[in-house]
């Protein structure tokens, strides 16, 4: 086709095929139109040139996708004369709104400014409405599977009929081995799109066997490594900095490469890759061994599996500053072979994005995107040149950039400039976020009604909704969408939720997961809902259904859990909070809940674990019932979750508490604990029960300094207790101490612990009028004082036989 895209949708075929002969059908629509042209064609001929129509047709869909990528991505800027292609009866002046409708996908409305709609639904119709008539063109579903990539780029959601056809046009594909056998870089090219499509409709898994895939027909080695080098102007000593290390597999005997690939494109034709001009930091690493890290000389589609690998491993990593510097380190090894336009913009446009945080980088990035953005208009890069691996690349929408390069604007404060470009854009939800910063709700109100003046679509009836925060514009919105507006129910039920109307909240989030399910905050705010109206089955499902589409959502995976708490399945909830923690190790909260829940159903092993996770996450965490829980497993050697004895688990407890106990040192309860895993002075082994003592007595003073239970008869009494327990204790390891003058220091210092007790009790519970002690202490006053003979006694025989 050698580029001239044009030229196909004017040959004789096709203007036999569209136009034909002028006539229409009265109320017939714009896409029922197309298909009966399109069907009435390859009907037609004889059975020889039947393959010829086929061919034919698809030339014309996959021309209708370049030309409309050319229009909405890649630029230089085409033009189409609809009159030229179709019957007058339909060349109205609701004809664009017309193929808009036909483009509308569950409920999800297309961007109003897209340019040349028509070759989009054109290609739509041979591809989807007429592929049954072409099945023996093997290359059919992965051109359908080219437009849903172009497709769902240009509505407001995701689409899951998209998503259907898309698995359905993938499987069709890999079902044709014969087609990639010796095409080994078509074969790249193919797996690199599953990923694109499968990243976008949630597909994590898929999407990580397509890339693995592409990278292993690559014959690649792709990894993040440290090497030697400088940063900035300044540094005198060369440090570790992270790189992308390539190699390329040798090849075996005999196998030789000679698949077709894209020539360069000259790096003149590319747009200029802004330098940082800094005066600290380098525009680039300054390795000391640059040789050893040298990038081989890289194929188009070698290049795209990289840049393939770096969109997947962003996805699949959460926002983090780490995960920056690693997606940047992709970026550089990429943009150091400027080679082909649809790289370059892509991995330009990914380097900008990471650079808007950095202080030193932000004037880059809004150079480099407006560079991008003017480079569209510029007609020294032929269309053929950037179509190049295009849609192996995953390049954004020409309004994409541009909505970013006004981000930009309102990060560095320039408004007025932003909102300029947001309206000329026509995206208002953001030019009333804008509105809305600058305190100017009027005004943000004004130019939505300004545009529901020019024309009424749901869209704006939702944004006014939005604005004034009233249900009549989203219920004017869904009865103007013929009740398939998703957006209109998502926002009443966000207004529902706003005002704790949770029942009316639940019923119009769940009409709009009934026009488009693929909607993860919905989902998200649906499970939410049903928490507070106690309808944990409900929110079990919602949150299912949310991490379903997104496996890395740690808050999601938090809910399910508390769900399943809720409807008392706590083996479920432990495995989700499993997956919650892998995708937020972090967050305490998630951790408190995996630490009750381990607890609950007998996993000693990882409640020890966790318990050392919220020590290191929590300076001041303490939860006394927790470490009763598991002494007590272990102390009776209870059987675990596993079937296992938890006395196996005595010196990882023994190593908690000993942490616990350094850091809560004035806390009596954890030293029991702490006592009663050594046998609580009790067991077989002296040297235990010597630990058991030492605890009990911390315990003691922690609990005679912290007070308040002195007035208290009943606490009061319950000391009395611990404080005999700890003195008969005392009496059995020196009993058992083979040197006098430590089993003597031993039998001193409980002794006047006891001592102590017993004069407080007589001070603050003696009856003034009879001199008699409160009768609730006065077994225990009693027994302190025998306890305390028993102790002088066995002072003075240790010291007989120490003379």
């Amino acid at each position: 086709m050698n580029g001239d895209f044009e030229a196909v949708l004017l040959s004789p075929q096709v203007l036999d095929v569209l136009p034909g002969d002028g006539s229409c059908s009265e109320g017939e629509d714009i896409e029922a139109y197309l298909e009966r042209r399109v069907l009435l064609y390859l009907a037609g001929g004889t059975n020889e040139d039947r393959s010829d129509r086929e061919l034919a047709m698809m030339t014309l869909a996959a021309s209708c996708l370049h030309m409309f990528a050319q229009s909405n991505w890649t630029g230089p800027p085409v033009s189409i004369h609809m009159s030229d292609l179709l019957p007058p009866g339909l060349c109205s002046q609701t004809l664009v709104e017309a193929i808009h409708s036909s483009l509308l996908l569950d409920g999800e409305s297309v961007y109003s400014l897209v340019a040349n709609p028509f070759l989009l639904l054109l290609a739509k119709v041979i591809l989807t409405k007429c592929s049954s008539k072409m099945d023996s063109l093997q290359l059919l579903p992965w051109w359908t599977l080219r437009y849903i990539n172009l497709h769902q780029q240009i509505l407001e959601a995701r689409s899951p009929q998209l998503l259907s056809l898309a698995q359905s046009s993938i499987d069709k594909v890999l079902k044709c081995k014969s087609l990639f056998s010796e095409q080994r870089n078509l074969a790249i090219q193919f797996h690199l799109e599953c990923v694109y499509i499968n990243l976008t409709y949630y597909e994590y898994q898929p999407a990580k066997e397509h890339i693995n895939t592409a990278q292993e027909l690559s014959k690649l080695n792709i990894n993040l490594t440290g090497a030697l080098g400088k940063r900035t102007r300044f540094q005198q000593k060369f440090l570790a900095q992270l790189i992308v290390e390539v190699k390329k597999m040798q090849e075996q005997p005999g196998q030789t490469d000679a698949d077709a690939t894209p020539v360069p494109t000259p790096q003149a034709m590319l747009p200029k890759d802004c330098m940082l001009g800094d005066d600290t930091v380098l525009d680039k690493i300054n390795l000391a061994e640059p040789d050893q890290y040298e990038l081989p000389d890289l194929s188009a589609e070698e290049q795209a599996v990289i840049l393939g690998i770096c969109t997947d491993f962003q996805k699949n990593n959460p926002v983090h500053k780490l995960t920056e510097e690693e997606l940047l380190a992709f970026t550089s090894c990429i943009l150091s072979q400027p080679k082909f336009w649809a790289v370059e913009v892509t991995a330009l446009c990914l380097r900008a994005r990471l650079e808007r945080e950095k202080s030193r980088c932000i004037e880059r990035a809004m150079m480099q995107t407006q560079v991008i953005v003017d480079h569209f208009e510029d007609k020294n890069c032929p269309v053929t040149e950037r179509l190049k691996v295009f849609y192996c690349c995953n390049a954004q929408p020409r309004w994409i950039v541009q909505k970013q390069l006004a981000s930009l604007l309102t990060d560095l404060g320039c408004m007025s400039s932003a909102l300029l470009m947001y309206e000329k854009l026509e995206l208002w939800e953001d030019a009333v976020i804008c509105y809305e910063r600058l305190g100017q709700h009027g005004k943000a109100e004004e130019i939505v009604r300004r545009e529901l003046e020019k024309k009424e679509t749901p869209s704006m009836y939702c944004l006014l909704g939005d604005i004034l925060r009233e249900h009549q514009y989203y219920d004017r919105a869904w009865e103007l969408s013929g009740q398939r507006s998703a957006r209109a129910m998502r926002s009443k039920a966000l207004l529902h939720l706003r005002n704790k109307e949770f029942q009316q909240c639940v019923d119009c989030f769940e009409q709009s997961l009934k026009i488009n399910a693929l909607q993860i905050g919905v989902w998200f705010s649906l499970g939410c809902a049903y928490f507070t109206l106690e309808g944990y089955e409900g929110a079990a499902k919602a949150f299912q259904r949310c991490v379903g589409l997104e496996p890395d959502n740690a808050q999601a995976w938090n809910n399910l859990s508390t769900a399943y708490i809720r409807l008392r399945k706590k083996n479920k909830a432990f495995h989700t909070l499993q997956e919650a923690l892998k995708c937020n190790y972090e967050h305490w909260q998630i951790w408190e809940n995996f630490i009750t829940v381990s607890t609950d159903i007998g996993d000693f092993a990882e409640a020890i674990k966790a318990y050392h996770r919220l020590m290191d996450l929590r300076e001041n965490y303490k939860d006394i019932q927790i470490l009763q829980i598991l002494v007590k497993a272990v102390v009776e050697n209870l059987t675990d979750s596993h079937g296992e004895p938890a006395g196996s688990l005595e010196p990882k407890l023994k190593e908690l508490l000993g942490r616990v106990s350094s850091r809560h040192s004035n806390d009596s309860e954890i030293w029991r604990q702490y006592a009663l895993l050594y046998g609580d002075g009790h067991g077989a082994n002296p040297e235990n029960n010597e630990k058991a003592l030492q605890f009990l007595s911390k315990a003691h003073r922690c609990e005679v300094q912290a007070g308040g239970w002195e007035k208290e008869p009943a606490l009061f009494k319950e000391v009395i207790k611990r404080t005999i327990d700890m003195g008969n204790v005392t009496i059995s390891c020196s009993t058992m101490k083979s040197n006098p003058t430590e089993a003597l220091q031993m039998l001193s210092s409980t002794r006047l612990s006891l001592r102590s007790l017993t004069t407080k009790a007589k001070q603050m519970h003696t009856d003034v009028a009879t001199g008699q002690i409160h009768a609730e202490l006065q077994d225990g006053v009693a027994a302190l004082e025998e306890l305390i003979t028993e102790l002088q006694e066995l002072s003075g025989k240790l010291r007989d036989q120490s003379q």
